[in-house]
């Protein structure tokens, strides 16, 4: 199997695995525990935070632990002393789907969405006119984790410092892919998931900027200064803090890896391949993302096809697959109906080669010329 799929996740890196593998074998202690298997444990968590920290430039007593990016995402958007929210249209699920509860059952709570252009950006301008003096926290995640658009995020948290209200990311999707620095980019919290940037999944954390003022979402026993209730996941953080060490010290390598073999990927695909089209921004976009749309073709088919050819691919989130519906990214960017349902993302890793491109591609021709013999629409397409 080639995986093209390192969006949804990635492979546990063999690093990584080898720093986890000593606390769930010899070191099992609770981090709570004073005794000395204990205090190894807190030890192991608190290094791993140096590590998360250092990802993304900040400091450690600014990293809580949680079980992954939708935990992250929702503590802060089901937070009550925010009811005047502003987020976009090609959020994730977990930000969209905790801001549709507060709609639907707070009276008090107001969710302004702003619609992306073409290419799946949000515009400072747009978020300028929408905020006001009312509003309590804006939203916006970094990187689509469907067309892997990058967003200004810097101009846009300017924005919010203006009016003195928070500024939130999901940055799930680029935390490790790209550089981030939440003090140069005045981020006031990030969501942050270990399984993006080949840790183990179960975990990630959120980014809390000193002085900014976000309610504890889990109360219990007080692990993570208070904020975040629960025994750890020792093990899971320890290979998430290493993964972060890791990602940042491959970073610029990797990026432009990733890049040169995704763009003569999408080269060739749309060279080789009639009638394909690039969804996403030409540029700013994620260094392994490709979003591409096969017209005439349905995009779950494919997905099945290049499955059976040994590819494994996607249409989009793997966090709503279940729900069985048209990529709610695509529909706000107004792209035509054709393009919708022919998508297919395309999403690369250090792991992958110029021999998994080549295959890929080949799996890619053969299931489009497959799936356009009997496609409806061959011959509004002429096929």
């Amino acid at each position: 199997m080639i995986y093209m799929d390192n969006a949804a996740s990635t492979s546990v890196h063999k690093d990584v695995l080898a720093a986890m593998m000593p606390y769930m074998e010899q070191m099992y202690g609770n981090p709570s525990s004073i005794h000395r298997e204990g205090r190894m444990a807190k030890h192991a968590i608190e290094a791993a935070r140096r590590h998360v920290a250092g990802l993304i430039n900040a400091d450690t007593s600014e990293i809580f632990f949680t079980s992954g990016g939708t935990e992250s995402n929702n503590t802060i958007l089901y937070n009550t002393d925010y009811q005047n929210i502003i987020t976009t249209q090609i959020e994730h699920d977990s930000v969209l789907e905790p801001c549709r509860f507060r709609s639907k059952y707070d009276t008090d709570t107001n969710i302004t969405y702003l619609p992306p252009d073409k290419f799946g950006m949000i515009s400072p301008e747009s978020l300028e006119s929408a905020i006001n003096k009312d509003t309590s926290l804006v939203s916006v995640m970094t990187a689509n984790n469907e067309v892997g658009t990058i967003q200004p995020i810097r101009d846009l948290a300017e924005i919010c410092h203006r009016y003195d209200v928070p500024f939130h990311t999901d940055m799930v999707q680029a935390a490790g892919k790209i550089p981030m620095d939440v003090k140069k980019m005045r981020i006031d919290m990030a969501s942050i998931s270990s399984h993006k940037i080949k840790g183990p999944k179960g975990v990630g954390a959120i980014y809390v900027r000193n002085g900014t003022k976000l309610n504890s979402f889990m109360h219990g026993g007080g692990q993570e200064g208070g904020f975040r209730s629960g025994t750890e996941n020792v093990p899971a953080i320890v290979g998430f803090g290493h993964a972060c060490k890791i990602a940042l010290r491959q970073l610029h390598h990797t990026a432009q890896y990733v890049k040169s073999l995704r763009d003569g990927m999408v080269n060739r695909i749309t060279s080789e391949i009639p009638k394909v089209a690039v969804n996403g921004h030409a540029t700013h976009r994620l260094p392994g993302n490709a979003h591409l749309a096969f017209l005439g073709v349905n995009g779950e088919d494919m997905i099945i096809k290049l499955d059976e050819y040994g590819i494994a691919a996607s249409t989009g989130s793997a966090c709503s697959i279940n729900k069985q519906k048209e990529s709610h990214v695509l529909q706000a960017m107004n792209l035509p109906k054709d393009v919708i349902t022919g998508s297919l993302r395309l999403t690369l890793s250090a792991d992958n080669t110029a021999q998994d491109i080549d295959k890929a591609i080949s799996a890619i021709k053969r299931a489009v010329n497959e799936l356009r013999l009997v496609s409806p629409l061959k011959e509004k397409y002429g096929f």
